[in-house]
C-alpha cells in the first residue's frame, strides 16, 4: 500500500514488498515496481544517505528480498535548478503535453558543464516551458538521451517525471529505435553489419573512450551502406546501446573514423596517408564541414500513454548536406 504523508517536507512513502520478489536484490526491484517512481541515480542518492529502511533498518543495495519486508522511503523535495532559462531558438519537430522532440544543431551543448554554462539546450528549454521532467535531476530538464556537443539532430525530451522514467526505462531496454546518418573515412568490408565491441574510459586520455575490455559496457552498433564515395562511405546507424561516444569510437577503431571528427581521427590523422592529389580536395571538405559528419535522424519509439508507435525524422543540416553533394560531385 502506498501512503505518502508530507513529514518536514520529506514525502514518506511505505510498502510490503509482494511474496513474487522473492529472491530480487532490492536496488534491482526497486527499479522495477510500480509502487515508486525512481529514476536510478536518486535511488542511488537515497540509499547513501540512509532514506531507504527496510523492516526498520538501513537498506543495501544488495541485499536479497524475501517477501513481505516493509520499505519505508524518505524522498526529500526534489532541488531548484540552477541554470538560468534563455530565450534560445529551438526547433521543435513533435510536441504534446507529455514530451518533446527537439532538433538540436551541431555546437549546442545538450547539458550546462564546465565551461559550458549558458547556451545550452537546457537553457533553451527552461525559458520554452515550465512543464519539465524533474526526475533526472532539476539540471536535465526532462531530457532523456544527449548528444555530443558537434552532433546535431534528435533528442527526446520528457514533460512529467512518469513519462521520463517510462522513456528511459525503454532506452535500456533498447526499445527505442535510434538511427544516425554518418560519412566514415575509407570503406566497411560488408554494406550491412554489426559492431559488438566494449566501450570504456580510454586509460592514455580520461576525456575520450575507447574500446577496452577494463572497466568497459557492452557496446554494441549496426549499419547499412547508403552511397559509397571514392574515399568514404555514407552509412544509416543504429544503436543499440547507448554508450558516450559510442558510433564515433566504433568506427576509429576498425579504422574508419567519422569524418571531420577532431577527437578520434577523423580530420588529419586518417587524411595523411591519402594521395597528395587529394589533400586539396580534403583541406576544402574539412572546411565546409569543421565537425564530426554525424547526424541523429530518426528516433521510433511507443507513446507512454496510448501506446502507439512515434516516428520522427529530421532533414540533414545544411552544412551536412553540401558536403554529400561536394563528395559526390568529386566521383
Amino acid at each position: 500500500m502506498n501512503n505518502p504523508e508530507e513529514n518536514n517536507s520529506f514525502e514518506i512513502v511505505e510498502f510490503l514488498v509482494p511474496p513474487e520478489a522473492a529472491g530480487d536484490r532490492l536496488d534491482k526491484y526497486i527499479g522495477k515496481t510500480k509502487e515508486i517512481d525512481l529514476t536510478r541515480s536518486r535511488a542511488q542518492k537515497l540509499f547513501d544517505n540512509g532514506q531507504i529502511t527496510i523492516d526498520g533498518k538501513l537498506a543495501e543495495r544488495k541485499q536479497i528480498l524475501k517477501g513481505g519486508e516493509k520499505l519505508v522511503f524518505k524522498i526529500p523535495p526534489l532541488e531548484k535548478s540552477s541554470v538560468e532559462p534563455e530565450n534560445i531558438p529551438l526547433e521543435i519537430i513533435f510536441e504534446d503535453e507529455y514530451l518533446l522532440v527537439i532538433n538540436k544543431p551541431a555546437g549546442m551543448v545538450t547539458h550546462p558543464a564546465t565551461g559550458h554554462y549558458n547556451g545550452t539546450l537546457v537553457n533553451g528549454l527552461m525559458f520554452y516551458t515550465n512543464n519539465l521532467s524533474r526526475a533526472g535531476g532539476a539540471e536535465r530538464a526532462g531530457i532523456v538521451h544527449r548528444l555530443d556537443k558537434n552532433t546535431s539532430g534528435l533528442i527526446l525530451v520528457a514533460k512529467d517525471d512518469k513519462t521520463q522514467l517510462y522513456l528511459q526505462k525503454e532506452l535500456q531496454e533498447r526499445s527505442i529505435k535510434r538511427t544516425y546518418h554518418a560519412l566514415i573515412c575509407g570503406h566497411v568490408k560488408e554494406e550491412i553489419g554489426e559492431i559488438d565491441l566494449p566501450i570504456g574510459r580510454s586509460l592514455s586520455d580520461r576525456k575520450k573512450m575507447a574500446v577496452t575490455n577494463r572497466h568497459s559496457r557492452t557496446a554494441i552498433t549496426t549499419y547499412k551502406l547508403l552511397e559509397r564515395y571514392r574515399l568514404y562511405d555514407y552509412l544509416e546507424v543504429n544503436l543499440q546501446t547507448g554508450r558516450t561516444h559510442q558510433i564515433r569510437v566504433h568506427f576509429s577503431h576498425l579504422g574508419h573514423p567519422v569524418f571531420g571528427d577532431p577527437d578520434y581521427g577523423g580530420r588529419l590523422k586518417w587524411h595523411r596517408g591519402i594521395f597528395s592529389a587529394d589533400k586539396q580536395f580534403v583541406a576544402k571538405a574539412l572546411e565546409m564541414l569543421p565537425r564530426q559528419a554525424l547526424h541523429a535522424k530518426s528516433l521510433e519509439f511507443k507513446h507512454p500513454i496510448s501506446g502507439e508507435v512515434v516516428l520522427v525524422e529530421s532533414d540533414l543540416p545544411e552544412d551536412f548536406n553540401n558536403l554529400l553533394e561536394f563528395v559526390k560531385a568529386e566521383e
